[in-house]
C-alpha cells in the first residue's frame, strides 16, 4: 500500500500534546502583538520574518500599480511616528502607545486645529467607553486617530497639535507561502491574513495556528500537497489568485483560519457549494471532537474564503473560526488584546484542523472484492485486529459497514457519515480489510 498520510497523522494526534501546543502558539502571539501589521509594509514584513524562523516560508513582492483582476496593487504604507498634543501638551492619541490609535493608511498631515476642527478625525466606540477602535482607509487618502470615548469626552478646548509622519508612495504587497509538496500535484490550501495590527484573535490566531499546522505537516507523509499562504485580507488573496491562476485550479480543498482563539466553540463554514468534501470531513471531526461547535451555510461575506468562492474558482475553501466576526463585543478593538485569546481554544484549534487533514488524507472510495455476503473475518484474523480486544465489538462494526459500503460509490466520509462511527475507526477498518485482500482501493480519479 501506498504511504498513509492519514496513519502518520493519526499518530500525531495520538502523541500531540495540547496543552503545550497551545501555550508555544500563545507565546509566538505574543511576540507578534505589538508590531504594527497593515496591508503593506514594514511591519508585514517583519511579522513575515518572524514566521521564517518557524517553517520554510517563502516571500513575494509585488509592485504597486500592479493591476489584479478589478483591482490595483495599493501603494506601501509606513509610518515612523503619529501622535495628537492637546494645549497643556499631553498626547491624547499616539501610535507609539498603541497602533490602534492611528487609522490604518492614514496620509501625512502636520498641524494645529481647535478641538472642533479635530473632532471629524477623532474616533471612539460611545457604547465601549474605555476601548479604542480598529479603523482603516485603505482606498481613500485620509487621515484619523482612535481612542477610547471617555478620553475623547475629556478633551478640554483649544489648540491640538497634530502630526502624522507617514509614507504612501510606490512601493509593494508582500505575501509569504509555505508549500510541502505531497505525492500528488493535488493541493489543500490553507489561509491566514496577516495584515491587522494589534488585534490578537482576528489576525494573529490564525496565523499561529496556521504555522504549527505547517510545523506539524513537514513531518508526515503527505497525500495531498500542502500551501500555506499568508497574505493581507481581501487584497493579499485577491492577488495571490491573479498571480496563481493555474495554481489554484489544482486545489482540491481548503481551509481559511480566523478568529480561532477566544472561548468560544468552534464555527465551521461550509464552501460555497456546500457539499464538498471538506464540508463533509469538517462535519464528522467537530462532530467526534465531544466539543461544542456550529456549522453555517457560506455566504459571500467573510474572510478570504469569499475570494477563493468567487464564481471564476469556485474553490472547495471553507472557514474555519470560533466565535464568527463581529459576533463577540471585543472584535476590532483594544479588548481583542493577548488575555483575549486562550491558549486552550489554541490548542483545540489546532487539534481540529489536524483530524481534518487526517480525514482528507484517508478518504478514499474502496471496492469490496468478495462481495457476496460477508466474508469470514475470523479465518482472516481480523476480528479485534483493529485497537485491541476490548474494541472487537465496534472494531467488527467499522468492518462490516466498510464492507457493505465499498461498492466503487461511496467514499469513506460517506461510511463514517451514515454508521456515526469516527472516521478514524472506519479509516483503520479500511487499511485492515485492505491489507487482507478484501477490498481494493479505487485510483484516485474515482476517488
Amino acid at each position: 500500500m501506498e504511504s498513509d498520510g492519514s496513519l502518520a497523522l493519526r499518530g500525531v494526534l495520538d502523541r500531540l500534546d495540547q496543552e503545550a501546543a497551545g501555550a508555544e502558539m500563545h507565546a509566538f502571539l505574543r511576540e507578534l502583538y505589538p508590531i504594527g501589521r497593515s496591508i503593506t509594509g514594514a511591519g508585514l514584513r517583519e511579522s513575515l520574518r518572524l514566521l521564517q524562523h518557524r517553517v520554510p516560508l517563502a516571500t513575494t513582492e509585488v509592485p504597486s500599480g500592479t493591476p489584479i483582476f478589478d483591482w490595483t496593487v495599493p501603494r506601501e504604507w509606513n509610518v515612523r511616528e503619529a501622535w495628537v498634543k492637546a494645549p497643556g501638551g499631553e498626547r491624547v492619541a499616539d501610535y507609539a502607545r498603541s497602533n490602534l490609535e492611528l487609522v490604518g493608511y492614514s496620509v501625512p498631515f502636520e498641524g494645529r486645529l481647535s478641538l472642533e476642527e479635530l473632532r471629524p478625525y477623532l474616533h471612539s466606540l460611545p457604547d465601549q467607553p474605555t476601548l479604542t477602535p480598529y479603523r482603516t482607509s485603505y482606498y481613500k487618502d485620509a487621515w484619523g486617530f482612535c481612542l477610547p470615548h471617555e478620553r475623547l469626552q475629556g478633551l478640554r478646548p483649544g489648540e491640538y497639535e497634530v502630526k502624522i509622519d507617514s509614507t504612501l508612495e510606490a512601493g509593494s504587497l508582500t505575501y509569504g507561502e509555505v508549500l510541502l509538496r505531497g505525492a500528488s500535484e493535488a493541493e489543500v490550501i490553507i489561509s491566514a491574513h496577516c495584515c491587522h495590527p494589534s488585534l490578537c484573535n482576528d489576525n494573529l490566531s490564525g496565523i499561529v495556528v496556521a504555522t504549527w499546522l505547517a510545523r506539524a505537516m513537514q513531518e508526515v507523509p503527505r497525500r495531498y500537497t500542502y500551501r500555506f499562504v499568508f497574505a493581507p485580507v481581501t487584497i493579499g488573496a485577491i492577488t495571490w489568485l491573479a498571480r496563481n491562476e493555474a495554481t489554484a485550479r489544482k486545489i482540491r480543498h481548503g481551509i481559511v483560519l480566523a478568529g480561532v482563539g477566544d472561548a468560544g466553540p468552534v464555527t465551521y463554514k461550509k464552501t460555497r457549494r456546500g457539499n464538498t468534501a471538506i464540508d463533509r470531513a469538517a462535519a464528522l471531526v467537530l462532530r467526534d471532537s465531544g466539543a461544542p461547535y456550529s456549522v453555517r451555510e457560506f455566504s459571500p461575506y467573510g474572510y478570504d474564503e469569499r475570494q477563493f468562492a468567487s464564481p471564476g474558482f469556485d474553490l472547495a475553501v471553507g472557514a474555519f473560526s470560533r466565535t464568527p466576526f463581529g459576533e463577540y463585543p471585543e472584535y476590532h478593538t483594544s479588548a481583542d488584546d493577548p488575555s483575549f485569546v486562550k491558549a486552550q481554544a489554541l490548542g483545540e484549534t489546532l487539534r481540529h484542523a489536524l483530524g481534518l487533514f487526517e480525514a482528507l488524507e484517508g478518504n478514499h472510495r474502496y471496492l469490496n472484492l468478495n462481495p457476496n455476503c460477508e466474508p469470514q473475518l475470523g479465518k482472516r484474523g481480523l476480528y479485534g485486529s483493529v485497537g485491541g480486544q476490548s474494541h472487537a465489538m465496534a472494531d467488527q462494526m467499522a468492518m462490516l459497514w466498510v464492507l457493505n459500503q465499498s461498492d466503487g460509490g461511496h467514499d469513506l466520509l460517506a461510511v463514517a457519515e451514515r454508521s456515526a462511527i469516527p472516521f478514524p475507526k472506519v479509516c483503520a477498518a479500511a487499511r485492515a480489510l485492505e491489507g487482507a485482500g478484501l477490498l481494493r482501493r479505487l485510483p484516485e480519479e474515482a476517488s
